[in-house]
Order: structure tokens, then C-alpha cells, then sequence
């Protein structure tokens, strides 16, 4: 704030930075007083390495700060051109710690330390600027709009400061109370940033950023940097770590760290050979192996482990590893299979191009109906990657449809159609085992190309053999032009993240919006890339991984994106319509998007999924069950498509049919935690606390402690007089202090607990938060305590539904 000049003290006669506070600004209160705090800050320090500030005054109605003037140059501009070495790094390093410490210890808070305000003189000399944002550590201070679209507003009494969200602790990021420590975050952002000339959390928008600095561990430096040792990767990662309890507690202790590692680099650099054994200040040997070993040897055990790059993977390898993981993951990966090798086929057969294909149903070889599902479905799947294919002229469904059921006669049925290839699939099922039998033949030479087969468990989705990870290897070689390369690319990539998306969990969200924004970095106009990412964040809100109105923005303009880029997108409408449903309460305009979307794509199962449950909140449960036993009957061996059925019967109050819902979702999955969570809602609607404590258990635990599904637990420890239910409020109560929890989730812990104006006080909240589990207010039945006071037809009335 403010700007600074080059002036002379005409008395000393000497150079000095002029720091004036624009005229305009100077009827302001707050600006002036914080532009005074920061003189009063700086000037209390007496540092070699903090700029000396030498007058504070007025002049003509002009507020100015006069300071030593530094001649040099900020970090920024060494980031700018190349990565610095490890031992200038360093030497910069143990300066700025010298003088976080100086200041500290004179109860004095930075808050802002990037490499803007570190200057480095050309004697080596480096000194911290712009103490504008300095907190005097007794002065109680509260962060209060964390979503400004390039920095993050501190509420600071007197005044109002601005920080730089990039260089933010997790904890200043989140709007909480910050102390020396988050100097300390700071400094391990600009470290890791000069080491290897990027930041350590990036991302498109101030909400991708947070979330990293929130959520995301960075990658190891040695990555970018082949000069990093163990002992500095571990200060860095000391310096970062998300809880500040597990930090440096004093930017003391890291001088003292960095001031080792430093003699230990130029003792060997001196000597050629490491520095002498001895004992660090922990009182744990230090192993003497070089620099890179300086430190405990547990925490070198640890951090070279954290180091160790991952080992690149094929495609292949990726697909094999999806099938590992679940069902659903393998018919989508063998999808993805399929699709790789009919393009190889298409475009590296040489002179004679396979360029059309057939589809035909797959053959059921099993005598239930399950199975005749599930053939559909994989037949599907593997039609609908085809269809990206670019310039592949794929026979329609419509066109195969006469061939089900009956025998064929693979050559017959390519010149019956005319097409240049024709893939065909049989399916059986014997108990657990399921086996698939592909094969891809050439009409024209009466030769197969290829052919596969896969033995899956249905249980536990055991690998299929490991030749086709060497095939697939062997045949990932495409010869696509670069706009159909790209888009091709990017369809896989979208793939990958509807799988992650489908798990639900934080984590996995976030590995989806990777996939999704890869995917638009590499081809900016492929809307699907931009429908992914809007669902993604959707979700994060849903699944209360962060506040509304931080991802909700994001959702929506990314369902713009999309829509900008193709109109009849059915994925696109679908996310809008979902934020306009949980967000804007725009109840109308959701109706539209969603019945749109299915208009567009009769065939999209989360269309027809979030419109079921949009249908049970404005009061209309039949339709609701009706959406969604279609959606299932699209997608059989969709979790959450299976899991969601169970959910509506559950709004609908036929707790029965959730309870064999449930059940069977489980039975596809017992780890998918969204289905233990519907059946244990079930469970305690039905007075069968053990149960339902026993299904909300197993939620929470595969859910990763997510906040949201204690808080549900807690509410059937709640209504079965069970004192866990306060010792788990009081512990999501003390985590509101450090991460996102929803104001919603504790709202129903206190309505379980018949305390009524503390409920009402956190839907409060929620409704202030635009809360997308509001929308349910009509019809949940955990808030069914509340329904009588005239508060809670209020709140219906103010979301815009009728009491």
C-alpha cells in the first residue's frame, strides 16, 4: 500500500526510499493507520537483514515513511530467469530465517513474505521489505472474505491488510487466527520456489490454489532439482507441513537447521569429504554421509522415501491398475483398452485403413439377468469410446440392435453393413468369476486383429493377465494428427477422472479435477474436460470438502466454459443444474437445465441421477424413485447410481427398500462408504441405533475421517442417548478452527440432541454459507425435531420453497 519514490535526505545526504500514502487514501482511518503500523512495526526492528526504517510523518497532508534505500534486486527476478543453486538458496535462506527470527522475537508477524519483499543487495546482503501486513503478536486479528479473487482480506483492528494468497499458511488461507508460524509456511513456499523455479501449490483460480495449499502435498524438489540432498528436502517439508504443530514452532529453529545444513555443504565442498560425525540439537546422531544425511536417521529413512520419484507408467499399466481397483474401474478402462486398439488399428495399419467399425451386442453366455445387464453395459461403455475416435465412422446402435441374441457370423454381418471391421464380445458368469472374450476382425482379409479375454471376480475385481499390459504397451503407438491426437488424449484423460469423480471422497475429487484440467490443457476446447471439472467441484461442496461459496463459483463458470464451447452438451446442463439447484435455490431454472440435459442425452446417468434427487426435495418422491431406478437401469454397475436409489427411498421414507438397497450397493463394493452411510440413515429412522452406529462407523473410517460423516454418526449416537455423539461435536467444533467444516453437519448433531436454538443458530449459518444440503430441508428426516418450530418453515420460505 502506498507509493514508494527514490528521494534524498539533503541533510545526511544520502539515498533514501520514500514510502507516501496516495492523497486520496489519506481520509481514510483505517489506511492511514495501517500504513502508520506498518513504520511502527519496522521500525521497532534492529536487524542487519530487515530494512531500517528512519522517519514516520507528515507533510502537507501527505503521510509518508522515509527508509533506507536498497539497492539490488528482489527473488522475483532470479525465479524469473533460472533456479538459483542450493548453496545461494541457502545463503539467502539463513538470512531471511535471521530476520523472521529477529522479528518474532520482538512480537512481530510478517504475513507476507514472498520474493517481492526480499531484496538482495549486490554485496550478498539480503533484506526483508514491506512490513505493511506486520500483526503485533498481542493484537487479535480475524481474516474475514476468504474467496477475493486474487488475495485474502484480514480484519485487522484497526485496520484492513491484504495478503498474497500463493505464499499463504494453510491456516491464513483458511481464515484463521495465524502466529509466527505462518511466517515460517511462507518461507517454505518461497524456498521450494527458488530451488526449483515453480511454486510449491498452484493452480487457474484463487480456489485451486487454496485447495492445494489446504489439501495437497507438494511434489518432492528433487524432482525439478537434482542438487537437492535428503537433509534440505526435509526442512522444506518441516517448513510446509499443513498443521502448524507440526512445523519449525520457531523460525529459530529452522535458522538453526539451515545454518547446519550450509557449514556441512561448505565443509565438504572445502574438504572433498563430509563434515565430522556428531550429535544434533534433538539429541538423535546425525549420520554422517555427507550433507544429504544431516538429520535424524528415522527422518532420513522418512524423507528419502517421500523423494523417491514415482515410476512412470504406460497407459497399459494405468488401465491394469483400474481394473485392480474395482469393477466399475475395469469395464471403464477396458472401455479405454478397446478404444486404444481399434485406433491403432485405424490409423497404423499402413496403406489399407480400418476406418469403420461395428459394435455388435455382446453375447450373454450366462442364463441370469444380471448378466445380460451387464453385457449391455460394458457393450456401451466400449461404443460410447469409439465414438471419440475422430474420423471413425461407427455404425449406430440402432443399426446392430437386429443382431442381438442371435448367431453371427462376424465377415457376414461387416458386408451386411458395409463396414470395414466388426467388434464382437461374449459374457459369462460363473458365481464370482466373470470372464469377457473380445475379438476385433477385419471384414475385408477375414483375419482377426485382434483378440483378449479378461477374468475378473465380480466381488473383487481381480487383475486380468499381464500380457495385456505388455500388449497394450506395444500398441499405444497412434498416428493422429495433432488436433485429433489432443482431443483423443483428452478424452482418456476425462475417462480417468469420471472414474475418480465416481468415488467421492476429498482425495479422489481432487485427483479428478487433475485429470479434468489436464485434459483442458490439452485441448482448451473440449467441453466434457470443462462439464468434469464443474461436477468436480460440485461435489467438493457436497461432500462438505469446502465452503459453498468458494466452489460453487467455480462450478458454474466451469459449466459455462463448457456450454460456450458446445451447447448441446447434456454433462454441461447437468452441472449447471446442479448449482443452480444447491446454490442459487433457483428451483425453476434447475427443473429446466435438468430436463434439458436429458433431452440432449436420454442416456446420461447423472442427468437423470440429480434430477431424482432435485425431484424428492421439492416434494414430488415417486418421480424421484422413478429417476432413479433409470438411472441404475443405465448404469447397473455404477456405486453411486445404485447408492443414490437407496438415498431416494430414503427420503421417500420406505427405510425397507433403502435397507435392501443399501445392501446390495454393498454387495458391488463394501468399501464405497456413500452406500454405508444411506444404509445407516435408513438404520436409524427405524430405531435400530446398533445397526445404524455399526453402517455410519464404517462411513466415516472409508471416507478418510471425512467431517461430514462423523457428524452424521454423531447424530445416530445422538438419538440413541449415547454420549459419543458430544465428544464428537466437541471434536468437529475444535476442527472448524483449522479446516472447513459445514455449519450444516453440526446443525444436525444439536437437532439430535434436542438443543433447538444452537440448531437453528448453525443453519443460520449454513443458509448464510448457501449450504447445498438446505435444499433438502422439506424432506430429510433427521430434521424432523425442528419441523414444528416457526423458525424452520422461515428458513424453507427463505430458500424459496413452500412450508
Amino acid at each position: 500500500m502506498g507509493e514508494v519514490f527514490v528521494a534524498l535526505d539533503s541533510r545526511l545526504r544520502r539515498k533514501v526510499a520514500l514510502k507516501v500514502l496516495p492523497a486520496e487514501f489519506t481520509r481514510d482511518a483505517d489506511r492511514v493507520s495501517r500504513f502508520e503500523q506498518e513504520a511502527i512495526a519496522a521500525s521497532a526492528l534492529n536487524h542487519p537483514n530487515i530494512i531500517t526504517v528512519y522517519e514516520i510523518g507528515e507533510s502537507g497532508g501527505s503521510h509518508f515513511i522515509a527508509a533506507e534505500f536498497v539497492e539490488g534486486y528482489t527473488l522475483r527476478e532470479p525465479i524469473a530467469g533460472t533456479r538459483l543453486k542450493l548453496r545461494e538458496v541457502l545463503e539467502v535462506a539463513v538470512q531471511v530465517a535471521g530476520a523472521l527470527a529477529a522479528a518474532h522475537e520482538a512480537g512481530i508477524i510478517h504475513r507476507d513474505i514472498k520474493p517481492e519483499n526480499v531484496m538482495v543487495r549486490p554485496d550478498g546482503l539480503v533484506k526483508v521489505l514491506d512490513f505493511g501486513l506486520a500483526k503485533l503478536t498481542e493484537r487479535h486479528v480475524r481474516i474475514v472474505d476468504a474467496e477475493a479473487p486474487t488475495a485474502i482480506k484480514v480484519q485487522t483492528d484497526p485496520g484492513t491488510v491484504i495478503g498474497t494468497v500463493s505464499y499463504m499458511s494453510p491456516e491464513q488461507a483458511r481464515g484463521l487466527e495465524v502466529d509466527a508460524r505462518t511466517d515460517i509456511f511462507s518461507l517454505g513456499v518461497v524456498l521450494s520456489e527458488l530451488t526449483t523455479g515453480r511454486r510449491p501449490f498452484d493452480g487457474l483460480t484463487t480456489t485451486d490454489i487454496i485447495l492445494a495449499i489446504v489439501d495437497k502435498e507438494p511434489v518432492p524438489l528433487s524432482r525439478h532439482s537434482s542438487e537437492v540432498t535428503v537433509e534440505f528436502q526435509r526442512i522444506v517439508d518441516q517448513a510446509l507441513r499443513k498443521h502448524r504443530e507440526e512445523r519449525y514452532q520457531t523460525a529459530k529453529e529452522l535458522l538453526a537447521d539451515l545454518r547446519d545444513l550450509k557449514q556441512a555443504l561448505e565443509f565438504e565442498a572445502k574438504w572433498g569429504r563430509p563434515a565430522p560425525m556428531g550429535a544434533d540439537r534433538r539429541g538423535a546422531v546425525t549420520v554422517t554421509s555427507g550433507p544429504a544425511a544431516v538429520g535424524t536417521a528415522r527422518q532420513r529413512e522418512r524423507d528419502t522415501k517421500e523423494m523417491q520419484a514415482p515410476r512412470t507408467t504406460s497407459s497399459a499399466e494405468y488401465l491394469i491398475s483400474e481394473i485392480k481397483n474395482h469393477k466399475r474401474g475395469f469395464f471403464s478402462a477396458l472401455a479405454l483398452f478397446v478404444l486404444v486398439v481399434v485406433a491403432v488399428a485405424y490409423f497404423s495399419l499402413g496403406h489399407e485403413t480400418i476406418d469403420s467399425v461395428a459394435v455388435l451386442p455382446f453375447v450373454n453366455a450366462s442364463t441370469n439377468a444380471t448378466s445380460e445387464e451387464l453385457s449391455d453395459s460394458i457393450t456401451d461403455n466400449i461404443f460410447n469410446s469409439l465414438a471419440q475416435v475422430p474420423n471413425l465412422k461407427l455404425k449406430p446402435r440402432s443399426s446392430v440392435a437386429r443382431y442381438r441374441g442371435r448367431e453371427t457370423d462376424p465377415e457376414a454381418v461387416g458386408r451386411e453393413l458395409k463396414v470395414h471391421s466388426v467388434l464382437t464380445g461374449q459374457v459369462s458368469q460363473r458365481g464370482e468369476d466373470l470372464s469377457i472374450n473380445l475379438e476385433l476382425v477385419d471384414v475385408a482379409h477375414s483375419s482377426v486383429l485382434w483378440t483378449e479375454q479378461y477374468k475378473v471376480k465380480v466381488a473383487d475385481s481381480a487383475a486380468v493377465q499381464e500380457e495385456i499390459s505388455r500388449e497394450t504397451s506395444e500398441k499405444l503407438r497412434l498416428r493422429l494428427s495433432g488436433a485429433e491426437k489432443k482431443r483423443l488424449e483428452a478424452y482418456q484423460l476425462c475417462l480417468k477422472g469420471r472414474r475418480y469423480w465416481g468415488k467421492r471422497t476429498r482425495e479422489e475429487l481432487q485427483q479428478a479435477i487433475k485429470y479434468f484440467q489436464q485434459a483442458a490443457d490439452t485441448d482448451p476446447k473440449y467441453a466434457p474436460a470443462y462439464a468434469g471439472l464443474a461436477d468436480c467441484y460440485n461435489m467438493l461442496v457436497i461432500y462438505a470438502a469446502v465452503p459453498p461459496k468458494m466452489a460453487f463459483p467455480e462450478a458454474k463458470a466451469a459449466a459455462m466454459k463448457a456450454l460456450s464451447l458446445d451447447e448441446r452438451l447434456a454433462e454441461a446442463h447437468t452441472s449447471l443444474a446442479y448449482a443452480k439447484w444447491k446454490c442459487d435455490w433457483d428451483w425453476k431454472g434447475a427443473e429446466r437445465d435438468f430436463k434439458r440435459a436429458i433431452e440432449l442425452n436420454p442416456n446420461y446417468a447423472p442427468a437423470h441421477q440429480f434430477y431424482a434427487s432435485f425431484l424428492a426435495t421439492v416434494g414430488r418422491p415417486d418421480e424421484a424413485i422413478d429417476e432413479a431406478r433409470k438411472t441404475q437401469k443405465l448404469d447397473p454397475l455404477s456405486l453411486i447410481s445404485n447408492a443414490d436409489l437407496a438415498w431416494n427411498y430414503y427420503l421417500a421414507r420406505k427405510y425397507d427398500q433403502a435397507i435392501d438397497q443399501g445392501r446390495s450397493t454393498l454387495e458391488l463394493d463394501p468399501k464405497f462408504f456413500p452406500a454405508h452411510r444411506y444404509l445407516g440413515l435408513a438404520y436409524e429412522q427405524k430405531a435400530m441405533y446398533a445397526e445404524a452406529v455399526a453402517e455410519l462407523s464404517k462411513a466415516a473410517d472409508l471416507s478418510n475421517g471425512s467431517a461430514q460423516m462423523k457428524a452424521t454418526l454423531a447424530h445416530a449416537y445422538a438419538m440413541a442417548k449415547n454420549p459419543e455423539a458430544r465428544k464428537i461435536l466437541l471434536e468437529l467444533e475444535e476442527a472448524a478452527e483449522q479446516r472447513y467444516v459445514s455449519p450444516y453437519d453440526i446443525a444436525t448433531i444439536y437437532a439430535a440432541l434436542g438443543e433447538k436454538d444452537q440448531a437453528f443458530a448453525w443453519l443460520e449459518k449454513a443458509y448464510e454459507e448457501r449450504s447445498g444440503w438446505l435444499a433438502y430441508l422439506q424432506v430429510n428426516p433427521i430434521l424432523d425435531n425442528l419441523r414444528p418450530d416457526p423458525r424452520f418453515a422461515g428458513l424453507v420460505r427463505r430458500i424459496g420453497l413452500t412450508p
